[in-house]
């Protein structure tokens, strides 16, 4: 064989030719474009905004949220101004560690310190301050009510700003009840104030009182999307065949649930309705001014109207049993007893909660703050609107853990009932005189609830909000104001309703929505 190059072929010469140019080539793309970016992505870095540098992500939601940062804004200018917030009123508890308010600031007006679910003396409730919600929480599946929630891994929110919208829920997709307007009927109330004797308090029947106007009684909530089923008490009673409703809550749950009770019978005497409240161990116990609920059943069609007090919302048990003078845990992550011993008797059921959080009313019940089962020591949550927010928020989460174990039962969150002193509060020279129908407005056009806390607590859950804040707000003449029987000069009632009267709306809603 010929040495060196010169030895080879002219064939051989251009296929070393062909390869040089061809290895040149890839080398030259490789530099331009490496192979393995067609296959491995750049590295992604995920650049937070400044506004966004403050922030945690909820695992259970996969939705950005807020660090609590104190008190929104809203409930900051409600403390300082005591200004109408968000429908819901004035009030001299701003919810926050500053309340001063050392006597039994909230009930007297009505129904009396609760303890332990009764009543001790009359007083007027306090509202509660509502704060924005951040986050849709996660279906809870435990029901096993000994452990308590797990704080840490759950969405219940004690503080924060939300950054999605809130809605209502629609039980309808094309109509919102809380959506509307005030307008005159043309049919008086379906029951009288001067009947119903065997169902409504005295207190709150205001055609017994010196008031002597009751144009209010005419007015009618005509939703802006719909029109709702007009209420007939037969109606209700066979659509409620063989089922059993029950309120749960304070002393406007009360009050609903005698509205409810007036526009079932019309009003009139029933002597065929039969006290069934031992069955869900309702009674007057010795030293108690009332019991601690009502329950009556219509036999015709064997539905059953109950009621049961549970102001706070969460469970509330003697620290010490033996000790007649014990303060009183409340577990802010444990649904009341009553709940969890009689729910899967329960068709149809109306939360609600809001008037009882504030200092004085912890006070005066010796209520002491527990969470996890044990004394609370976490000082964001010991403030007063965000511990009545995680009891909101957690007996939601609850309810809707044990749906799936009764699915045909319905579960409202009632959102809060307004307040409308004006000048003062229950026990400072607050009134609402007026007495002129829609002197305030008559119509809502928001689509979002006015109670923030109740429309954030039951999004993405099976429990429905039933709205009756803002609609409520327009009606500052229907309450039982300077007319009450047993007013002390200078003391009037912004906080509980004339009946018949907004409370009757509040249930044609709830009878449309079931």
């Amino acid at each position: 064989m010929k040495g060196g190059f010169n030895g080879l072929k002219g064939k051989q010469i251009s296929l070393i030719t062909i390869v040089l140019m061809s290895t040149t080539i890839l080398l030259w793309a490789w530099e331009k474009t490496p192979l393995l970016t067609t296959v491995v992505p750049p590295e992604t870095r995920l650049q937070l905004s400044p506004e966004l540098k403050d922030v945690s992500v909820d695992r259970s939601s996969e939705q950005v949220v807020h660090v609590d940062k104190g008190v929104p804004a809203l409930a900051e200018r409600d403390a300082q101004k005591e200004e109408f917030r968000a429908g819901l009123g004035t009030t001299v508890d701003s919810g926050q560690d500053t309340h001063k308010s050392d006597g039994l600031n909230s009930d007297q007006v009505t129904n009396g310190v609760e303890n332990n679910g009764k009543s001790l003396t009359s007083n007027v409730e306090e509202r509660t301050s509502v704060d924005k919600r951040h986050s849709e929480k996660p279906k809870e599946k435990n029901s096993d009510l000994q452990k308590p929630i797990d704080l840490a891994h759950t969405n219940i929110s004690t503080g924060g700003n939300r950054e999605d919208t809130l809605t209502t829920h629609k039980e309808n997709p094309g109509c919102n009840y809380a959506k509307g307007k005030w307008v005159v009927g043309d049919k008086p109330p379906v029951y009288s104030g001067f009947g119903c004797k065997q169902w409504l308090s005295g207190m709150w029947a205001c055609r017994l009182t010196q008031r002597t106007d009751f144009a209010y009684e005419m007015l009618r909530w005509q939703p802006k999307d719909c029109q709702m089923e007009e209420f007939e008490g037969s109606k209700f009673l066979k659509r409620m065949q063989d089922k059993t409703l029950a309120f749960v809550g304070d002393s406007l749950g009360r009050q609903q649930f005698q509205s409810l009770m007036c526009m079932v019978t019309g009003g009139n005497e029933r002597n065929d309705v039969i006290d069934v409240g031992m069955e869900y161990g309702i009674a007057q116990a010795r030293g108690d001014v009332r019991p601690n609920g009502w329950a009556y059943r219509f036999p015709s069609t064997n539905t059953t109207i109950l009621y049961y007090w549970s102001a706070s919302l969460c469970d509330v048990q003697p620290i010490n049993a033996t000790d007649p003078a014990t303060d009183y845990a409340m577990h802010l992550d444990r649904p009341p007893a009553f709940l969890v011993q009689y729910l899967h008797k329960f068709d149809v059921m109306v939360l609600n909660t809001g008037h009882h959080w504030n200092r004085g009313k912890l006070k005066a019940n010796r209520w002491v703050m527990y969470v996890g089962g044990q004394p609370n020591k976490d000082r964001k949550i010991e403030m007063i609107w965000k511990a009545k927010n995680l009891t909101v928020y957690s007996v939601v989460n609850w309810v809707n853990s044990q749906l799936p174990k009764y699915p045909g039962l319905k579960v409202f969150y009632r959102s809060i009932s307004p307040r409308h002193f004006v000048g003062g509060d229950w026990n400072t020279g607050g009134s609402c005189d007026n007495t002129n129908p829609m002197s305030v407005g008559k119509e809502v056009l928001q689509d979002e609830s006015s109670d923030e806390s109740a429309a954030g607590a039951v999004k993405g859950t099976g429990v429905k909000i039933l709205d009756i804040t803002a609609l409520s707000q327009l009606r500052d003449e229907g309450h039982i104001s300077r007319f009450r029987l047993t007013a002390k000069p200078g003391m009037q009632d912004c906080l509980h309703w004339c009946l018949p009267g907004v409370p009757d709306t509040w249930n044609e809603i709830l009878f449309n929505q079931i």
